[in-house]
């Protein structure tokens, strides 16, 4: 099992490691800072260096029992388990994701609808909301840089399979459960604004957002509405 040093400060840019296991195509750590595929947000980039040699991390990814794989080209040369390597992020790259992430609960604090889907990227991000309604882009957007404004403030904390079972008005996605079975749910509280379980990394308050807008709406059924956002600088 990878221990995820990226839940508690999704602000660490590299870390220490030793390799448990190197095979054709992907390395698996003892623990990381790179944030693994899931929840609609991509899997870190960047690159993991030891005494002697260097490979590029094309994308990460859950594997068994709790490892999470660094992937690389099938045909780089990787270091042998039990190596000390240091793995370095792409920042720049996990930083617009972390913006793009938190940007999407902010929008989904605007509209308060059931979510059927989203996704995350640098360039565009998007939710799918429960809704017929038609909805008018400037005043939502408006209504998140308003929440951006005022810079509240991000943590999290973990409960119990149970808790949240006893809260389900927590859980905003309609076709996809927060993953249970671990004992615990870990929760992403932006302070007086939104409340939701989450595994993914998030900024510290929401001025770090910056301008941010929200870009097409598209109508994916009677009940769908695709609300994608874009960052402007």
């Amino acid at each position: 099992m990878t221990a995820t040093l990226f839940r508690d400060d999704s602000y660490l840019r590299d870390c220490q490691a030793t390799v448990v296991e190197a095979g054709p195509g992907g390395i698996v750590l003892d623990q990381t800072v790179f944030y693994p595929m899931g929840g609609g947000q991509p899997g870190d980039t960047g690159t993991i260096t030891w005494e002697g040699g260097s490979v590029e991390v094309t994308d990460t990814r859950y594997g068994d029992a709790g490892a999470i794989r660094h992937l690389t080209d099938t045909d780089a040369t990787l270091p042998a388990a039990g190596t000390s390597v240091t793995a370095s992020l792409d920042w720049d790259r996990r930083y617009l994701h972390m913006r793009m992430h938190t940007a999407l609960h902010l929008l989904g604090s605007v509209l308060q609808y059931g979510v059927t889907g989203g996704n995350i990227s640098a360039a565009k991000s998007r939710l799918d909301f429960d809704m017929e309604d038609t909805l008018d882009k400037d005043e939502v957007t408006a209504g998140i840089q308003a929440l951006v404004a005022a810079n509240h403030p991000l943590s999290s904390r973990w409960i119990t399979d149970e808790e949240l079972d006893a809260q389900p008005e927590l859980v905003r996605t309609m076709s996809v459960q927060p993953p249970k079975g671990a004992g615990k749910v870990r929760l992403v509280e932006i302070e007086g604004v939104d409340l939701q379980p989450c595994g993914g990394t998030h900024l510290k308050s929401t001025g770090e957002v910056g301008q941010v807008r929200v870009g097409k709406v598209e109508k994916k059924g009677r009940h769908n509405r695709r609300v994608s956002i874009v960052l402007d600088q």
